[in-house]
């Protein structure tokens, strides 16, 4: 007779332990019947628990094992005898209730709702009563519906010495700012729409920069670094707190905050786009300053330090409504896009990231025939430069950047064929199109931009050169235009030059990248005309002796208009074209083709 132990029936089953562990708990005893699966005993291993279950159904015959045992892997742990006369019934299915929660579930979706626009009905209402959307609502209008995902949703100020676990749920949500990734414009661009988005929420703690919402931010700038993904940044808010007395112990001046030299790395390497409404001072307007687009409503203020800040230099007292206005930041070039509202201002920011997410495939343009009488017959007169890139471009596709400064320069993305561009023209309603200090100051950053996301650039030329005389020369004309030539010549995209009209002296070579053979293709419309500075001006400086020596001032005008005329038949594109300086001259409504074939 078998007797359990030394001398098993061949119909027991020995239950070894799977792992070195200590027996924490025995669950049966010898005599017990058991079906498969039934849990046996439990042991624990490294503060883990790991259940033992029966691996056929039958009777405890053994017990080897006890409680505070320790045990080694595959030594045994119980026998159990299959018994034949047992019934074996099938195992029980449990029902479960898929919808129901477990409590340590219910708590995180509870916290999670606290953080909501729904939680805070008084907030967001103050923010509707003033016409604006909270953060969550610019981040739900921005990004695809259903497409974002929040990091650090349920991150509190770092103010817990000062204030109760409760008040800091219910106030300061998301430590203030709403971060995560989403995609933008996705049916049209797929995998190419994901997109970085950060957002400071004015409703808490006026939008200041905490300590936590700062490490948000680090994380998301080095997320859109690892992932190459753009960067949408709404800033409006009043800079550093000093109310996050956590961190006391762990800084004195905060200066050693890396934040912003994260954000500044990504200059070049992703598209940056900075949108804000209402207030945004100090620290908030640093991030704004960085991104290389801003995009701001017509309410907003944007400065350096706010009326605290200013107060406490001893520099006065202000309003907030009377630091850096709208109407100041888009005549200093600080703004390149004004909004009328939020929601303006997010379908701006769509339609700047588009170009550089890709083409489109739909695209319709106007009928390029209307090119053709675009430039006056008479050489002198003056035209709108926006109404030829409104032609040029494909139906609806041009952004216009910084409209309102360097007003000699029109810098825009445009798009032909639903191919991306950027577009760099002169602007002959202001100086003639000459080049001045800020409209340099403008295509070159302009020209840095598109250079480094791989847009390809298309310039219109139409200037009678750099702007020159005392006034020019005390904005330091000099430097700033002599820095389209350092740009022009390190381009690495693929560029093209269509002279309109005037292409002359030192302004017209920087249009081309420095001299006529640089870009990809040089081509004039027939209106084109060619020189080394202005004809009026050559002849003058040129025939002074000679027209001086003419006392009849009538004889002397017809003698100067002669010689402009001469000069003309000789500089205009049909005559320069036959000493091949450029590559041809052609017919207005061919322009769309050439971009097209050429820069691709």
């Amino acid at each position: 007779m078998a007797d359990g132990v030394n001398n098993p029936s061949p119909r027991d089953e020995a239950v070894l332990a799977p792992m070195q562990g200590t027996v924490v708990q025995l669950v049966v005893a010898v005599g017990d019947q058991v079906q498969a699966g039934d849990p046996l005993c439990v042991l624990e291993a490294m503060k883990m628990e790991h259940v033992v279950v029966a691996p056929i159904a039958g009777r405890i015959t053994l017990v080897a094992c006890a409680p505070e045992q320790t045990v080694m892997p595959d030594e045994l742990l119980l026998r159990l005898q299959a018994g034949a006369t047992i019934e074996v019934q099938a195992a029980q299915v449990i029902a479960r209730d898929l919808d129901q929660l477990r409590p340590d579930l219910q708590e995180s979706l509870a916290r999670h709702a606290r953080t909501s626009d729904a939680a805070r009905p008084a907030a967001v209402a103050k923010r509707h009563t003033l016409g604006q959307r909270t953060a969550r609502e610019n981040v739900a209008d921005l990004c695809d519906p259903g497409s974002f995902t929040e990091y650090g949703a349920l991150t509190l100020a770092a103010q817990r010495k000062r204030r109760s676990l409760e008040d800091l749920i219910d106030n300061t949500p998301a430590d203030g700012m709403v971060v995560g990734i989403g995609t933008v414009n996705g049916t049209a661009f797929g995998e190419k729409a994901r997109c970085v988005v950060l957002a400071y929420d004015y409703t808490v703690l006026a939008g200041t920069q905490g300590f936590q919402n700062h490490r948000k931010t680090d994380r998301l700038i080095d997320l859109a670094r690892k992932l190459n993904l753009p960067l949408v940044f709404f800033t409006e808010g009043g800079g550093g707190r000093p109310g996050d007395v956590d961190t006391e112990n762990l800084f004195a001046s905060w200066l050693e905050c890396p934040t912003f030299t994260n954000l500044a790395r990504l200059s070049g390497k992703v598209p940056l786009i900075g949108v804000n409404q209402g207030r945004c001072f100090a620290g908030n307007a640093a991030m704004l300053g960085i991104c290389d687009v801003i995009i701001a409503t017509e309410a907003s203020n944007i400065g350096m330090g706010g009326p605290a800040m200013i107060e406490g230099g001893g520099l006065g007292v202000y309003k907030p409504e009377d630091i850096g206005p709208i109407s100041v930041q888009r005549l200093t070039g600080v703004v390149d896009l004004v909004a009328r509202d939020e929601a303006h201002a997010v379908a701006m920011a769509k339609q700047y990231l588009s170009y550089f997410q890709g083409s489109v495939e739909n695209w319709q343009c106007a009928d390029q025939r209307a090119l053709r009488h675009c430039i006056p017959e008479n050489r002198l007169r003056m035209y709108d430069i926006r109404e030829v890139i409104t032609l040029l471009a494909d139906t609806g596709s041009v952004l216009e950047l910084r409209p309102d400064f360097g007003l000699g320069a029109v810098t825009a993305f445009i798009r032909i064929e639903g191919r991306p561009l950027g577009l760099v023209a002169n602007n002959p309603g202001f100086l003639a199109g000459a080049i001045e200090s800020d409209g340099a100051k403008k295509m070159a950053r302009f020209m840095r931009l598109c250079n480094a996301f791989k847009i390809p650039l298309l310039f219109l030329c139409d200037t009678p050169g750099i702007m020159v005389g005392p006034e020019a020369e005390k904005s330091g004309t000099v430097r700033h235009a002599s820095e389209l030539f350092i740009v022009g010549a390190q381009l690495e995209v693929p560029f093209a030059t269509i002279i309109l009209r005037k292409c002359y002296g030192l302004g017209a070579q920087a249009m081309v990248g420095g001299h006529l053979k640089a870009p990809l293709f040089t081509v004039a419309w027939p209106t084109g005309e060619f020189g080394p500075m202005g004809l009026e001006g050559a002849v003058k400086l040129g025939f002074k002796r000679e027209l001086d020596a003419l006392e009849d001032p009538l004889a002397r005008d017809a003698e100067f208009e002669r010689m402009v005329e001469k000069m003309y038949q000789h500089g205009k594109a049909v005559n320069v074209a036959t000493y091949f300086e450029f590559d041809d001259v052609i017919d207005p409504q061919d322009s769309r083709q050439w971009v097209t074939r050429l820069l691709g």
